[in-house]
């Protein structure tokens, strides 16, 4: 279940662009009225009202928001007011131009592959390759090294089945496949690879519960008994992403708020990207597994506009409420 808070009676793009020119015009921005607006629209408003902007006012919604805002805040709105596919597109680009890449940057190429439908995905792939004028997979292919984008490859090729249906005898057939490939460190192995990039979710999910039954430990554990690498690590964010999304997302906003400063970029990623898909779960998830208030933490960790912005599509007022 998605934390974003719209109104019954949402008004007109037309009326919704009419208040984003105000907000820009005069002495200073106001950042509240953009907020109001943005921040209580799903995508879907979100695209007329671009569109229905750019039709009155001769300009991009996007590049106006850009040039009155600045910082995290400016980040995140406009990552909100972004399609879903584009806004994953451009997360995937960034991801893959760091030139030293890690987990933190390749966990996102897995969640777009793993913890998004299958339409979407396809869709992000699309977007792409309009905007960027090669295919994902080639861009991952040029700047990720091997085994990871073997890994990465499947994973974003894939089209998975998307109805709830699930083999018990292909589970336990499976199982034993991971269970040898892990056993002897092959965790490259086609098989791995094959299995969890084109099974469907429910299946996946019963070979991980076949796996703990027959073999002891669950998949992630004997995962981390081959070593603390980057393929170890990949691996694990898939089985995460797979298993629960939610779990996965809760400890991005988790990485992202604890010690010393805080990872913005996480931060926006995780609330953004999931505002409209699970973010209720993500918030129980992180109360169950931190035994911490993700909305306090987020509190805790922004200010001003930005937290406004945030708490907001977290479903709150700017102090939780």
């Amino acid at each position: 279940m998605g934390s974003l808070k719209v109104p019954e009676v949402v008004p007109s793009p037309t009326e919704d662009s009419e208040r984003l020119r105000k907000a820009f015009q005069g002495f200073g921005t106001d950042e509240k009225a953009i907020i109001m607006v943005l921040g209580h629209r799903n995508w879907r408003q979100i695209k007329e009202i671009r569109e229905t902007y750019e039709k009155l006012y001769k300009e991009s919604l996007i590049d106006r928001l850009h040039s009155e805002l600045s910082g995290d805040f400016r980040n995140g709105v406009i990552m909100w007011s972004k399609d879903p596919a584009e806004r994953h597109a451009k997360l995937a680009y960034d991801a893959l131009k760091v030139k030293w890449k890690g987990i933190k940057q390749l966990q996102i190429l897995v969640e777009i592959s793993c913890a998004s439908t299958p339409n979407h995905l396809m869709h992000v792939r699309q977007a792409y390759c309009s905007l960027y004028d090669c295919s994902l997979e080639e861009h991952i292919v040029a700047s990720v090294s091997p085994p990871l984008w073997k890994i990465l490859v499947g994973l974003v090729s894939s089209y998975r089945y998307d109805k709830v249906i699930a083999n018990l005898e292909v589970a336990k057939a499976e199982a034993s496949k991971l269970h040898e490939a892990i056993t002897k460190k092959k965790l490259d192995d086609d098989h791995i690879v094959w299995i969890l990039s084109t099974r469907n979710v429910f299946q996946l999910r019963e070979t991980f519960a076949c796996y703990k039954q027959l073999y002891g430990n669950t998949l992630e554990q004997d995962i981390k008994n081959c070593g603390k690498g980057d393929l170890e690590s990949l691996l694990n964010v898939v089985v995460c992403c797979i298993e629960c999304p939610e779990k996965h997302f809760a400890k991005v906003v988790r990485d992202s708020v604890l010690g010393l400063g805080t990872d913005e970029d996480s931060l926006n990623r995780a609330i953004v990207t999931r505002a409209e898909i699970d973010l209720l779960k993500v918030r129980f998830e992180y109360a169950k597994t931190y035994n911490s208030s993700l909305d306090e933490d987020v509190i805790d960790d922004t200010s001003g506009d930005y937290r406004d912005f945030l708490m907001t599509l977290l479903g709150k007022g700017p102090n939780g409420v």
